[in-house]
């Protein structure tokens, strides 16, 4: 008999991928967290409604997602698989499951696949996840399974930021809308609000303005826009070299606004103490 809102995986040692996709099924309320059952034991996973990354099967109609088996020459880990799964039974829309792919679970799939290339210095999500493990090798079950569910509730603060995130982006996407809909040289938000995402989705790489001014804190910023969402460290144009690296006194003698705060070396961004500074250093930006 099949426990309903159950999930079976493997116990031992864990990785990104199970603890990622137990943690997806949690946040999309299909199983419970204490229903959860790290085990080999074919006749106990049988009873799982949900069974991840042992079993030897990949069937999303039966909410079997293993990838280990030699038959299955894709390129998904159990994260991938259960995404793609959350996507098709309707619990994620298409918009929802490109943004949670591409920020999170493409990396998951390809660090368990053996395909990420690792950077000294660089600790993939999938390496942080693996610190969760217990430090000794040799450790009861018990602690492993402590450590386990420790690492799924990090994964679970993650996905439900993310997903909180990507509907709190979506709800301005009309304030973004509207300000490009005037067509002009800088985009003037009257709020602090994620622009950058929203711009680049509604076609911002052929929108002629090259900067953003709106609230930063207490004070204002003006900020070189990206010639794409890929390169948003660089800007279509650069705020004047005169500027770069300069703060308080030195900025306010250049650009003889009295409210200038501060400029990056790199250019792409600016602060300053109001709304109208930012508007007169926007000004000596657009003349150059």
């Amino acid at each position: 008999m099949v426990t309903a809102r159950s999930l079976g995986t493997h116990n031992g040692s864990f990785h990104a991928d199970e603890v990622t996709a137990c943690s997806l099924l949690l946040l999309f309320n299909r199983i419970d967290a204490d229903k959860i059952f790290r085990t080999r034991d074919p006749a106990i996973l049988e009873t799982c409604e949900y069974v991840c990354d042992v079993g030897g099967v990949y069937n999303s109609a039966l909410k079997r997602f293993d990838h280990h088996q030699a038959d299955y020459r894709g390129s998904f880990s159990s994260a991938g698989m259960v995404l793609l799964y959350l996507k098709e039974s309707g619990s994620l829309d298409a918009h929802s499951y490109d943004h949670l792919n591409k920020s999170l679970i493409l990396g998951v799939d390809a660090h368990d696949n053996g395909v990420a290339k690792l950077e000294p210095g660089t600790a993939s999500f999938s390496q942080v996840v693996s610190n969760f493990l217990p430090i000794e090798y040799d450790v009861s079950e018990e602690v492993m399974t402590k450590a386990f569910f420790t690492a799924v509730d990090f994964v679970y603060g993650h996905l439900q930021r993310l997903k909180g995130r990507l509907a709190y982006t979506h709800a301005c996407q009309a304030t973004v809308r509207e300000k490009m809909a005037e067509a002009s040289s800088a985009l003037i938000f009257e709020e602090s609000l994620p622009w950058m995402e929203n711009f680049f989705e509604l076609s911002g790489e052929l929108h002629p303005a090259q900067f953003v001014i709106m609230p930063s804190g207490s004070h204002w910023k003006l900020r070189g826009i990206p010639p794409s969402l890929n390169e948003r460290m660089k800007v279509r144009k650069p705020l004047p070299e005169t500027w770069a690296g300069l703060r308080d006194e030195e900025l306010r003698k250049v650009t003889g606004i009295q409210g200038a705060i501060f400029c990056h070396k790199g250019r792409f961004i600016s602060i300053w103490e109001t709304k109208e500074d930012a508007l007169k250093a926007l000004h000596l930006a657009m003349k150059r």
